[in-house]
């Protein structure tokens, strides 16, 4: 249970950090703070893959907000993204997949 606080204290603390930043630069006039929804995604999936690394979920996340972020703010329209990033997706996820069944047998021989 320990752990677990401890890990919503370090994302919480990283979020808290990311929003306050984010409007200092607005205030400043250096970045629009509506168009920076996709970094508190990618925030968010960077405080859990500190944590765990292994965490699928964080590196959804995390490309979620990646590909939001490309869209908003540089212009690219989201389908060209995905047509990228859903196979490297797929490519990735079966890479795991295999990783862990060869490390699962070797513990278990």
């Amino acid at each position: 249970m320990a752990t677990r606080n401890k890990r919503n204290v370090l994302t919480g603390g990283m979020i808290l950090i990311t929003i306050g930043s984010l409007i200092i630069l607005h205030k400043l006039d250096v970045w629009e703070f509506s168009r920076s929804w996709p970094l508190l995604l990618i925030v968010i999936a960077a405080g859990t893959l500190i944590q765990r690394g292994r965490d699928l979920g964080g590196w959804i996340i995390g490309c979620v907000g990646l590909v939001f972020f490309l869209a908003e703010n540089l212009g690219m329209e989201i389908w060209k993204i995905v047509n990228l990033l859903l196979p490297l997706l797929l490519i990735l996820v079966g890479v795991h997949i295999i990783i862990k069944k060869k490390t699962d047998d070797s513990d278990n021989p």
